[in-house]
């Protein structure tokens, strides 16, 4: 007779205890297939994140064309996913839904094929903000941002008190950016400048 832990595990299911070690892993996801591998990851109980961004497309309803508003990933074939490396691994050698999924590669570590991951309190921070799906906010890419980064800022109030960013100039304004180095940035479209502290890093 099988346990209760061996009958999750069986199923997929994240059984992995408060006291394991699970962080964030950006990880790529191929052919598009981000939402399909989120919808199994939530099945199976487990802690995972997609930007999302409004999109108009071009829709045909009796034969006439209509704009409509749909929400899609921000950012291409990526996804967060907050698990043990172990459990991951587990689930992409055994899950044929969630075998697309890809780790991503820190080249800015010491030594090779290091697997990149993100801190907590960092993560909680980019989701503060990449979360938002209205126009407060936009998803950026290198050819976006101009410039050296500038000052690290907290925000002191409004919606994103609490937040903390760097100051680019993008689309020719000053804009607080929260960046996963390597990964993804997103941009605040406009904050008071008397809600920016300067911050150390």
């Amino acid at each position: 007779m099988m346990t209760t832990k061996e009958l999750d595990d069986s199923m997929g299911r994240d059984t992995t205890m408060c006291g394991d070690p699970k962080t964030w892993f950006p990880m790529r996801v191929t052919y598009q297939r981000e939402m399909k591998v989120k919808a199994e990851l939530d099945r199976l109980g487990i802690e995972n994140f997609v930007p999302m961004r409004y999109k108009v497309v071009e829709s045909q309803n009796d034969g006439d064309m209509e704009l409509r508003r749909v929400l899609v990933p921000a950012i291409s074939n990526l996804i967060f996913v907050r698990s043990t490396q172990n459990r991951v691994s587990e689930l992409k050698r055994r899950n044929e839904v969630l075998k697309p999924l890809r780790y991503m590669m820190d080249h800015t570590a010491a030594g090779e094929h290091t697997i990149m991951t993100v801190a907590d309190r960092e993560m909680e921070n980019f989701m503060r903000v990449a979360s938002r799906t209205d126009d407060s906010v936009m998803f950026l890419d290198n050819e976006t941002v101009v410039g050296k980064e500038g000052k690290r800022v907290e925000i002191m109030g409004g919606a994103f008190e609490g937040v903390t960013g760097v100051i680019r100039r993008v689309k020719r304004c000053k804009r607080v950016v929260v960046e996963i180095e390597g990964v993804a940035s997103v941009a605040i479209a406009y904050v008071r400048a008397e809600l920016l502290k300067e911050c150390g890093d």
